[in-house]
Formats: structure tokens, C-alpha cells, sequence
């Protein structure tokens, strides 16, 4: 029997003590940190202010839809993807350009058009320059219907 007693003061004890030891008490939580880091934040809500994003547009021009876009390049050659985009941007300052990558090639792709026949007609408009080209539906940053960008 006084075995068992000692058994049993053994367990309270324990769990007294595992008890007492995972009691949380109330206290105050002090943050360090560099103080540069609230001037980045402020930073980047300044430039994304400025800036217009498809997350944060500024200007309704930049609204996301389904519409055209034409492929003037493809190919594995990163610089010559960019110097394509540079080329293009010469002649046709106006116009958007996107470069992506799909293994292993880079695809240049330019315009933002409505319809089918607006890509067409600029497709035939660059034939003589471009010599592999093609009209892929996608989304696409939609131009205002205003006409102000033009």
C-alpha cells in the first residue's frame, strides 16, 4: 500500500509541476527591427501609387480581357529575343511587347487587339519584315475606347 502512495504522490507532482511549467503568463511583446524597414514599406506604397499595375491600376485603360496579340519571333536566343523587342519598339513605339518563356524558346509577342480582323490587318502590315508570323487569342491589357492613346 505504501507503495501505491507513493505512486500516486509521484504522479500529482509530475502533473503539478508539467502543469505549472506550460502556464502562460500575460507580458509584452517588444519588436526589434531596423528602421529601414518601415521606409521600404512606405517606398513601394509610393511607386505602386505612381505606377499602374493589373493588380493596382491607376488609369482604367488597364483592364484585362480576351482579345488578340501577333507573334513576331520564337526562338532559344535570349538576346536575340530582346533585340527583336528592341527592333520592334524602334518602328512602333506605341505598341505593347511581351517576351515569354516556355522552354526552351522565348516568344515575342506585341499588340493589344480587340478583334481578330485589327490583328490581321497589322499582321499583313509587317509581313514584309517579319517573316514568320502568327495571331494568338489571349488576355490582353485592353486599349481605351476613347482614342486618347493614340
Amino acid at each position: 500500500m505504501a507503495f501505491n502512495t507513493i505512486k500516486a504522490f509521484t504522479v500529482i507532482l509530475l502533473i503539478s509541476i508539467t502543469q505549472y511549467t506550460f502556464a502562460q503568463s500575460k507580458g509584452e511583446v517588444v519588436v526589434v527591427k531596423d528602421p529601414l524597414v518601415d521606409s521600404l514599406i512606405a517606398k513601394r506604397i509610393e511607386l505602386n501609387k505612381a505606377r499602374p499595375t493589373t493588380t493596382n491600376p491607376t488609369n482604367p485603360t488597364i483592364v484585362s480581357s480576351m482579345g488578340y496579340r501577333v507573334q513576331i519571333f520564337y526562338g532559344s536566343d535570349r538576346k536575340q529575343a530582346f533585340g527583336e523587342q528592341t527592333k520592334f519598339k524602334a518602328e512602333y513605339p506605341k505598341l505593347n511587347t511581351y517576351i515569354t518563356y516556355k522552354e526552351p524558346n522565348y516568344f515575342l509577342r506585341v499588340g493589344d487587339f480587340r478583334t481578330r480582323l485589327e490583328a490581321q490587318q497589322f499582321l499583313n502590315e509587317l509581313k514584309s519584315v517579319y517573316p514568320t508570323l502568327f495571331i494568338f487569342r489571349e488576355k490582353i491589357n485592353a486599349p481605351s475606347l476613347d482614342g486618347s492613346d493614340n
